[in-house]
């Protein structure tokens, strides 16, 4: 099938960046939250990150109004009915995902394909709460999308080849790099990542070294561009929990227990860059600054 018309289900910051790259990649898009708020701050997300881009001359300002032109924005549902591929981008809780994908499966098109940007949960059992395995996959994204280039692209247990062919073909289009991983818990992006996030975290809580010092060896020291506390307040220290908390469910396995400090920084409502407070504290731009 060809993809024309592509649904975004949630503004956030992975949600508007999906939507951002799918535009610009000449897609007509469809982005839907549940509040007009969260879809004009989506919007000036784009807004921003388009700007930036035309700063730096990576696009021309026809390209920007094009991109903009092509984005709808919506609270109703009901308006992905026609969408070919609807990305879902919402909280990273396996509840929410099911009553949202219990709805999407009847909702839109048969021929259309749902997609899952979890970084975690399980593609198989989403894709049963679809009610069409067959056509459901997983599109990981990654956190700024419009600079990132991966996707990992996981397919369930019952997930097509065709469906397969066409989200790898769209994911190219969009500019991004697609990898095929398994069906396992944290997929490999995140099975590799939220434990050192953990670690680091635990290290900190053991007063093995600052944050400064912890993020400071990492980046020196290993070249990683961010440390990794810094790091966990960009993604955000809620969907770090929930992430470590998914594979310590899934593996049974106590090197994935979450740090007890990142447990007690999710419940205080410090949850990084989005908060205002992490292990650091932000502008509300989202710039570092304490």
């Amino acid at each position: 099938m060809e993809v024309k018309r592509i649904g975004v289900v949630g503004a956030g910051q992975m949600g508007s960046g999906i939507a951002q790259v799918a535009a610009q990649a000449g897609f007509e898009v469809v982005l839907v939250d549940v509040a007009e708020g969260f879809l004009e701050r989506g919007l000036k997300a784009i807004q921003r990150s388009l700007s930036k881009f035309l700063e730096k001359g990576r696009i021309a300002p026809q390209d920007l109004e094009a991109t903009l032109g092509r984005i709808r924005t919506t609270v109703v549902l009901g308006d992905l009915a026609e969408a070919d591929l609807v990305v879902e981008a919402i909280v990273e809780d396996e509840g929410e995902k099911r009553r949202l994908f219990e709805r999407l499966g009847s909702l839109v098109k048969p021929e259309a394909i749902l997609a899952s940007n979890t970084s975690s949960i399980p593609i198989t059992a989403l894709a049963r709460y679809s009610g069409r395995p067959d056509r459901f996959i997983g599109m990981h994204f990654f956190n700024p999308v419009p600079l990132m280039g991966l996707v990992e692209v996981i397919r369930g247990e019952l997930t097509s080849e065709e469906t397969r062919d066409v989200v790898v073909e769209v994911a190219k289009r969009m500019g991004k790099t697609p990898l095929e991983v398994q069906d396992y818990p944290g997929f490999v992006s995140n099975r590799l990542l939220m434990p050192m996030i953990n670690e680091a975290i635990e290290a900190l809580r053991e007063g093995v070294a600052t944050k400064e010092a912890i993020d400071g060896v990492m980046r020196l020291g290993m070249n990683h561009p961010m440390g990794p506390l810094e790091l966990a307040d960009l993604i955000g220290l809620d969907t770090c929990l929930a992430i470590m908390e998914v594979l310590h469910r899934g593996f049974g396995d106590d090197k994935y227990r979450p740090s007890p400090l990142l447990r007690r920084m999710v419940q205080a409502g410090l949850l990084g860059r989005k908060t205002g407070r992490g292990f650091y504290t932000y502008d509300e731009k989202g710039n570092k600054v304490g």
